[in-house]
């Protein structure tokens, strides 16, 4: 995975990947001897370390060979709704027309990076479904972990959204911050629903608890109310609960339809800070810890805000409420100052930073990059890094980042997604879109993946076998009708086979089928799948045994209907144009003997002299044009009979077309 990257890079992926350990249930991995082989989207693993077992007998540790998935996410149910879904936003970004600048365009961008949002937001949602529902079994608890790993994967997105498309500046960037903390710290709703539940809402355990999480969470009208509860039940706090309220109330905050400038609102919100840090210095709320600790909080004090590390629950809900309550304005380039001492602050160096917080920090630090690597080493799949780094490529931040092996970055990590899609059994063709818009290895990658479909079906071949006509792709569409032609040889279906071939225009394996047809004739005395032969038209012209079919078909077609002279004529021409296969000239010549045995004289004197030489090179054994010798007839009794009765058919009707022609020149 390391191979993303610039080589300065790649000793910081080469150390993450070799802390994990390779094991594999049933395989001795401490030995370090074992085998392994890569397909298309698996691997085959198995043990080659030997323990002696006696000095003449070697058995195996391990006698068993492992199929190791690539990707196993493409195998789960409620995932592939996620990659059905997103592959149509995919498609519909392709399309989005170049000339769209400006606005309109980032409109366009925002509105396709909700789009993803929501997908992964409703697989999430139906993954919990089922989370609770089998929670104490290992599925629910595998449920459960994907449902955080989803999770994490809409922060990361979300957080990308407001840095890297909708580019907020200052001022709104916090508002954006703000939605996305409350989008994804989402406790503090069933926390309200529970202490509202209850008969005396200010007695509640988690009354506190409630308020300050609204706080910290800058959801001040709703803590407002809830103050108000308060002040309704002591009348000794009420004063207090009114103060407070109204500092609430008057802070100021930068609304999406406000006109006024960042300057003012810097001086606005300077005069509301002093006056809370008076209140504070004056005690008026001495009395009550909690209102004095809720103030403290608006003054955005840091020591004050650790107190609730609970329940601000992480650092970047930390990171917001600190710039909400002391930075409104902040600017993005300083984003990454304030998140470096916040992630410090409140992990106090008591654990390291997990891989959710080193993505989250490089965003904040605008190293898209960065993000997309540490992204792929965390994540199970190339679903996220895929999707979001084509999006950024549609907002023209990846141009400059092309890849040492030739590459870019964007067709890397969509390859590598569709190469896990190729891996199933219906999501390839999903994967044949992602390479289509792949400019530079698209086309190669398809054209390596999809000979490497399974064809199991008819179905699926003819499913495949369009994919490839559509693209022009004619090695593929020739290696897959011969995939098909043979197995139809297999079942005996011979014509399939026979149309498979010429399908592929291939003129050996048409030869093959054709002879096929005939040895079937000459065993059971008629063909088979006479629509196909009747309307092979130029295509009988792929191979002599194709055409010579075809025309022996038209012969029984032209005799059926009485054209007896036609039907001579065509016999001798495939016996003299020596088109027809030396074995089956004795079918042919014995095909002859009712139009030599009718009343009106069909074959002329040459003609029959023609059919003469044609029995006599038969019998006699000499080879034609280089053809190797077939055995000799005069051995087999039938044959010999055969022989004879020809002969003197053949006998009369020259005699016949003598006397005829004779007559004839005459008269």
């Amino acid at each position: 995975m390391s191979r993303l990257f610039s080589s300065d890079d790649q000793n910081t992926g080469a150390s993450a990947s070799a802390t994990v350990p390779p094991w594999i249930p049933g395989v001795n991995s401490q030995k370090k001897q074992m085998c392994f082989d890569w397909g298309p989207g698996e691997m085959l693993v198995c043990e080659t370390s030997f323990n002696r077992k006696e000095k003449s007998e070697m058995v195996a540790g391990c006698p068993f060979i492992h199929i190791i998935r690539k990707d196993i996410d493409v195998y789960s149910k409620i995932l592939r709704k996620l990659f059905n879904e997103s592959h149509g936003i995919f498609v519909g970004l392709q399309r989005i027309e170049e000339e769209l600048t400006g606005k309109s365009r980032k409109a366009q961008l925002v509105r396709v990076s909700k789009n993803y949002r929501s997908v992964i937001r409703a697989c999430m949602e139906e993954m919990h479904q089922f989370a609770v529902a089998d929670k104490d079994s290992a599925r629910g608890r595998q449920f459960s972990s994907q449902v955080s790993i989803l999770s994490a994967m809409e922060l990361i997105w979300n957080l990308c959204e407001i840095l890297f498309i909708e580019v907020a500046p200052a001022g709104p960037l916090l508002l954006y911050l703000l939605d996305w903390v409350r989008l994804h710290v989402c406790e503090v709703d069933n926390l309200s629903a529970d202490v509202l539940g209850s008969e005396n809402p200010s007695k509640h355990e988690s009354f506190w608890n409630l308020v300050t999480t609204l706080v910290l969470q800058g959801r001040l009208d709703e803590a407002r109310q809830m103050l108000s509860k308060e002040a309704d039940t002591n009348p000794t706090s009420a004063g207090m609960c009114r103060v407070l309220g109204d500092l609430m109330r008057t802070m100021p905050v930068l609304s999406p339809g406000n006109t006024q400038t960042l300057t003012e609102l810097e001086l606005r919100w300077q005069h509301w800070h002093e006056e809370c840090e008076r209140h504070l210095q004056d005690g008026t709320f001495a009395s009550n810890p909690h209102l004095e600790s809720l103030c403290k909080v608006l003054l955005g004090d840091d020591a004050a805000l650790l107190e609730q590390k609970e329940l601000l629950s992480n650092w970047y809900h930390f990171l917001v409420t600190r710039l909400l309550y002391s930075q409104p304005t902040v600017k993005p380039m300083d984003l990454h100052l304030y998140a470096q001492s916040s992630l410090d602050l409140f992990l106090g160096g008591e654990s390291s930073p997990e891989p959710l917080d080193n993505i989250l920090m490089a965003a904040f630090e605008f190293d898209i990059h960065q993000v997309i690597k540490e992204c792929s080493l965390a994540l199970s799949n190339w679903w996220f890094v895929a999707h979001l780094t084509d999006l950024l490529d549609h907002c023209k931040l990846l141009q400059s980042h092309n890849l040492y092996f030739g590459s870019n970055m964007r067709e890397f990590l969509l390859l590598e997604y569709a190469s896990g899609l190729f891996a199933h059994h219906s999501l390839w063709q999903l994967g044949v879109d992602y390479c289509d818009h792949c400019p530079e290895l698209g086309r190669v990658s398809l054209e390596l993946h999809i000979e490497r479909i399974p064809l199991t079906t008819e179905q699926k071949a003819l499913k495949v076998l369009r994919v490839c006509e559509q693209r022009q792709m004619t090695e593929q569409v020739r290696s897959i009708c011969k995939i098909l032609a043979m197995k139809a040889v297999r079942n005996n279906r011979l014509g399939s086979a026979l149309s498979w071939s010429i399908r592929a225009k291939d003129a050996a394996f048409a030869t093959l089928v054709s002879d096929r047809f005939l040895r079937d004739y000459c065993e059971r005395g008629c063909f088979s799948d006479l629509d196909l032969i009747d309307n092979l038209g130029p295509a009988m012209m792929l191979s002599d045994r194709l055409t010579f079919l075809g025309k022996y078909r038209e012969f029984h077609r032209l005799y059926g209907e009485k054209r007896f002279v036609d039907a001579a004529s065509l016999l001798l021409s495939l016996m003299t144009s020596q088109i027809a296969p030396r074995s089956f000239w004795m079918t042919l010549l014995t095909d002859a003997l009712p139009l030599l045995e009718q009343k009106q004289v069909i074959f002329s004197a040459e003609q029959t002299y023609e059919l003469l030489r044609c029995l006599e090179d038969l019998t006699s054994g000499r080879p034609l044009c280089g053809e190797p010798d077939v055995q000799q007839l005069q051995d087999d009794d039938i044959e010999t009979t055969k022989v004879e009765i020809l002969r003197l058919a053949l006998a009369r009707n020259l005699a016949r077309s003598i006397i005829k022609e004779g007559s004839l020149e005459g008269s």
